[in-house]
């Protein structure tokens, strides 16, 4: 028995400049950090006595003797990319699927780590992020961008560069004291309804001619929000993030909506200094910079949402436990 465990990522800058359509031709940018909220995969070899041979179980129950058999997309083309006899799956994790946290991307991440090592393989990070990319986006054909592979393989806070030639995963290098303090401005809130991404990437990656001039802005941010978080003032970072958030706001007609919109006005208006929705937007998590000093205000006044307390984390995708009895 395999358990595996992946983390899911918070992206502050970037978001949109990691889709192949952009970066191949202008090179893209990602600032994002992975937080201590994960999925988490249990793999075992089925025991030979049921009249099915393998079994998944996520939100549903599905029992199989072959791949082609799997309605879930993503399992069914794992499977048959890197072929398993006799596998129980079983999925859980902290936080709700399609809630912009990168929840498909950790899973695919978790499941090609897990696959390999029950074949008695250890692909590095590296590999497992792009096994993943080619698995959602080629084998898939879901739309998206590639940055949430990368940051569920290597965990920790990193500038991702995306170029035509390949990807580049670099650590964000400050003090955990300063680390603690950028983290404990942030808070992380549950709209209260979560959203289809690929309905909006695939929107988003239509509007790429449209919205070059946004895009190229995003890309640049990331330079500016590396330095801030280095050796800046830190509500700056706050600031910049209302800025992006209206960049990114354009790039789609799907990323948001009155409903958001009211959430994020009041989170201002009770102190935060910007935010953003994770993902591809349309609903699910939403990130806020609020200043220490605001932050009990901001909390009172918004009692009727969900707020999430997390923390940073820096292992990304592990094994955390192995029984070679299988």
């Amino acid at each position: 028995m395999l358990i595996v465990r992946t983390p899911f990522r918070m992206s502050f800058f970037g978001g949109g400049t990691d889709f192949t359509e952009y970066f191949s031709a202008y090179g893209g940018s990602v600032l994002s950090t992975t937080i201590d909220k994960y999925c988490y995969l249990t793999l075992r070899h089925m025991p030979p006595f049921f009249e099915y041979q393998s079994q998944l179980t996520y939100s549903q129950i599905e029992r199989f003797n072959a791949p082609e058999e799997l309605q879930h997309p993503l399992v069914r083309e794992a499977l048959q990319y890197l072929p398993t006899e006799r596998i129980q799956i079983s999925y859980d994790a902290d936080l709700p699927a399609c809630s912009g946290i990168g929840s498909s991307s950790a899973f695919a991440v978790g499941l090609l780590q897990g696959l390999h090592a029950l074949r008695g393989e250890y692909p590095d990070r590296m590999t497992l992020a792009k096994e993943a990319i080619y698995l959602e986006r080629e084998r898939c054909g879901e739309a998206g961008g590639v940055q949430d592979q990368l940051a569920a393989a290597f965990g920790g806070f990193n500038r991702l560069n995306f170029t035509a030639d390949g990807y580049e995963v670099l650590p964000i290098q400050i003090s955990k004291a300063r680390a603690d303090a950028f983290q404990n401005q942030l808070l992380l809130l549950f709209t209260g309804f979560t959203h289809v991404s690929g309905i909006v990437a695939r929107e988003q990656k239509q509007n790429i001619p449209a919205t070059l001039a946004q895009l190229n802005e995003m890309k640049a941010l990331a330079d500016i929000a590396q330095e801030i978080l280095i050796n800046g003032d830190m509500d700056e970072f706050g600031r910049l993030l209302d800025h992006t958030w209206r960049l990114k706001r354009t790039l789609s007609s799907r990323i948001t909506n009155d409903a958001i919109d009211a959430i994020y006005l009041k989170a201002k208006a009770c102190g935060a200094l910007g935010g953003k929705l994770l993902g591809a937007g349309g609903g699910g998590f939403m990130l806020l910079y609020v200043p220490q000093e605001k932050r009990e205000h901001l909390l009172s006044r918004m009692q009727a949402y969900k707020f999430v307390p997390f923390a940073f984390e820096n292992t990304g995708t592990q094994i955390l436990y192995r029984n070679d009895t299988m």
